[in-house]
């Protein structure tokens, strides 16, 4: 804003007209420097549209179904209905007869090297028996495909052109502010480079995806704009258009580009190996809220707590474990849980790394060896379950617990391996209630300790009240998934 200082009163006695305190009102705004701004609104953009638009492509992707259907048979005389049916078996139309069935899907890409490689969406080509690159000056090449990833939806083309074609180059998404300036240049509706501007609205936008961090923008992005490139003011790419909200099915203003420091190095590795190659660090996290923080003694709510460690995995040598608030990997701060899967994705495989992580309140350093998550992926382990004895209850938090029995994991569906205590009831108004603790849920732990049954449970919920605390923190398996959450509940 600007902030005009008071003027001077002038000398004592006189008032100056009206005439001359304009005047010098108008010279004290021309002499007051103005703020500055990141960059102005462009004359034009068609400058920037000249020098990129030649290596965004159209993208056609066919594919071919085998189907059957039925057709109604006309009324025959006896004796001629097979005549009848090998007459429609011929052109395709008898009973029951298999045809084929193409389906089409039009998107948008972008050229990445002149010799011919193309960057779109998984989804604009997945399934496709050909894919078809259309260009501005009317050239149409088959494309094979190099590689695809289905985590972050993008797919690697390479087309074998006469010459070299039109490319651009990835920018830096981190660089990019809400506020700047951004074009999308795609096929919408199948109408060709079709140009549309607006600016970055939004940044690390989670719409449901392991790895989400998408750019949002308010710059027109319909169907067909899926796998266009989204440019910066130098005519770089920060993001790939893949996803719109749109209850219309048209553009209302809110888009997502998957951006360019998520996707280049998933490109890379496809040029490179024909998959991705993330790297793996073997454990289950959650999201750190106010409770949890002020629970663990870290201060402000930050980082990605452990909720569980692969008995198999990089983490557990490397001395991590539940309970741990994991702040920073590999030099990179970990703000919440969303950022540590993409951060450990993006560290190469192999590599000893530092992760600092905060456990009883202090920071501990650990160094870890990178996986790789397709190896972990196919590494699982189970605990044989342990003998089982009398049920015994107890309450307190607004919820009734019991020892674990095989009626219960019956009742409840609770996998073999899971130890701990049986939630049985969950009085609705509790501050348990509230932190959506159900029936059939698994506390297997109090305060970060193992608890096996109900009078465990009461002896350390009774501790920590004598010693002033105004919250707990339970680890809890999930009723059905098993999933283990860490759930902070403040005393009643």
């Amino acid at each position: 804003m600007n902030q005009l200082a008071k003027s001077d009163p002038g000398p004592v006695g006189r008032r100056p007209g009206r005439a001359f305190a304009a005047a010098v009102f108008g010279a004290a705004l021309l002499a007051a420097p103005m703020p500055a701004f990141a960059k102005a609104a462009p004359e034009s953009f068609a400058p920037l549209v000249e020098q990129v638009a030649d290596a965004v492509v159209n993208i056609s992707a066919s594919q071919t179904v085998e189907a059957s259907r039925t057709v109604p048979m006309p009324n025959v005389p006896p004796g001629l209905d097979e005549f009848f049916n090998d007459f429609f078996n011929r052109r395709g139309e008898g009973k029951d007869a298999p045809r084929q069935r193409k389906s089409n899907s039009l998107g948008s890409g972008f050229v990445i090297d002149a010799s011919g490689i193309v960057v779109t969406n998984n989804h604009v080509i997945a399934d496709a028996n050909e894919i078809t690159v259309n260009f501005n000056d009317g050239t149409k090449l088959k494309a094979e495909l190099i590689g695809r990833d289905t985590k972050v939806d993008l797919a690697v083309l390479r087309v074998k052109p006469d010459k070299p074609l039109v490319a651009v180059k990835f920018g830096d998404s981190e660089k990019a502010k809400v506020g700047d300036w951004v074009i999308a240049i795609g096929n919408p509706f199948g109408f060709s480079s079709s140009v549309s501007a607006g600016i970055v609205s939004a940044r690390n936008r989670q719409i449901g995806g392991q790895y989400d961090s998408y750019i949002q923008t308010d710059a027109a992005i319909n169907k067909g704009n899926s796998g266009g490139p989204l440019f910066n003011m130098d005519g770089e790419v920060i993001g790939i258009n893949t996803a719109i909200i749109s209850p219309s099915g048209g553009s209302v203003g809110i888009g997502f580009s998957v951006p360019s420091a998520v996707a280049a190095p998933v490109v890379k590795q496809l040029r490179e190996f024909g998959e991705t190659r993330r790297g793996w660090l073997g454990v289950r996290i959650q999201n750190v809220d106010d409770d949890m923080a002020a629970t663990l003694g870290i201060g402000k709510a930050r980082g990605a707590l452990v909720a569980g460690v692969d008995e198999k995995g990089p983490a557990k040598p490397a001395g991590i474990e539940s309970g741990d608030v994991i702040v920073k990997f590999d030099g990179h701060d970990v703000k919440s849980s969303n950022d540590l899967p993409r951060i450990v994705a993006n560290t190469p495989i192999d590599k000893e790394v530092e992760v600092v992580v905060i456990r009883s309140g202090k920071e501990q350093v650990k160094k870890v060896k990178v996986g790789k998550l397709e190896d972990g992926d196919k590494q699982a382990s189970a605990e044989k379950p342990g003998s089982q004895g009398p049920a015994v209850k107890h309450s307190a938090l607004g919820l009734e617990f019991s020892s674990m029995s095989e009626d219960l994991r019956r009742r409840y569906s609770i996998k073999d391996g899971i130890k701990g205590v049986v939630v049985t009831r969950v009085d609705p108004d509790s501050n348990a209630g509230q932190k959506r603790i159900q029936p059939g849920d698994v506390v297997v732990e109090v305060a970060q300790e193992a608890v096996n049954s109900p009078r465990e449970v009461a002896d350390k919920l009774e501790k920590l009240k004598k010693d002033g605390k105004k919250n707990v923190l339970l680890l809890v398996a999930t009723l059905q998934s098993g999933d283990l959450r860490f759930v902070a509940v403040p005393f009643d």
